[in-house]
């Protein structure tokens, strides 16, 4: 998958998902410039290390980042208090976003988990 196909997904969505969307998209290449975009059971998202490593996308009533980690989510419970949390994922509201800030930490913390799963497996790229 390229980075244009994740453009005409999102070119799909409704204009308020969309923008949403795209701002954490570009959080998201701004934290893991090395990350490769893709799109993965319908859903978009970045690999790390040949790895999934996050994604997201938009519902009905809210959007979601997947940080696909228990791990990295609690390891943040403090700051991620007054947002829907369950199994690696993170909701908030259609018209409003995570900060910068904090998606960057969470990245940061993903990457690291997984640089650690495969340093330990032997198989670091």
């Amino acid at each position: 998958m390229s980075s244009t196909e994740v453009d005409a997904f999102l070119a799909a969505l409704p204009k308020d998902k969309r923008e949403t969307l795209e701002r954490l998209r570009k959080t998201l290449k701004a934290a893991v410039p090395e990350a490769e975009e893709t799109i993965t059971y319908g859903i978009p998202g970045f690999k790390y290390q040949g790895r999934p490593f996050v994604s997201y996308r938009a519902s009905k009533d809210h959007c979601s980042f997947f940080v696909m980690s228990n791990i990295t989510l609690k390891s943040f419970k403090d700051e991620l208090k007054g947002y829907d949390t369950d199994t690696g994922t993170i909701r908030f509201p259609v018209r409003g976003t995570l900060p910068a800030g904090l998606v960057k930490k969470l990245v940061k913390a993903r990457m690291a988990e997984t640089d650690a799963a495969i340093v330990k497996k032997g198989k670091k790229k």
